[in-house]
């Protein structure tokens, strides 16, 4: 990646900088990020946790303590836009898009995954590949 990406929360109270190259892009159709969402699949790109700062403001986190692995989610204590997402074991920041300054910089999602728990309504693109789950490394 040769230029910084930039971004932040709705209200403006939390911004970050993107460094690096993102390693994967998809869209992620599990009923977790359907509820993040509000609805659609979640569409990200995960960053190596090096390459992602925040630069105004420091987020709100919150973890379900009901589930054996949960992930992190952080968002602005603010207005509650969800940012980033971090999952035990993985060095890096699950990005959302909507959050980027320039979203188009995202160029679209490589891959659906959770598509077993997609919803009649969610829509994968015809030139993408699909996964019941995560795809293995």
């Amino acid at each position: 990646m040769s230029e910084t990406l930039t971004g932040g929360c709705y209200c403006g109270a939390l911004r970050y900088e993107v460094t690096a190259k993102p390693f994967f892009k998809a869209q992620c159709h599990c009923r977790a990020c359907s509820h993040v969402s509000g609805g659609g699949p979640n569409y990200f790109m995960t960053i190596p946790s090096a390459g992602f700062s925040y630069v105004a403001g420091v987020p709100k986190s919150f973890v379900r303590n009901d589930l054996d692995a949960p992930v992190t989610r952080e968002f602005c204590g603010e207005c509650g836009t969800h940012i980033v997402t971090r999952r035990p074991g993985l060095d890096a920041a699950i990005l959302k898009i909507g959050t980027l300054d320039d979203p188009s910089a995202y160029g679209g999602p490589r891959a659906a995954i959770y598509t077993a728990e997609m919803q009649p309504y969610q829509q994968i693109p015809d030139d993408i590949p699909a996964f019941d789950g995560l795809p293995d490394p």
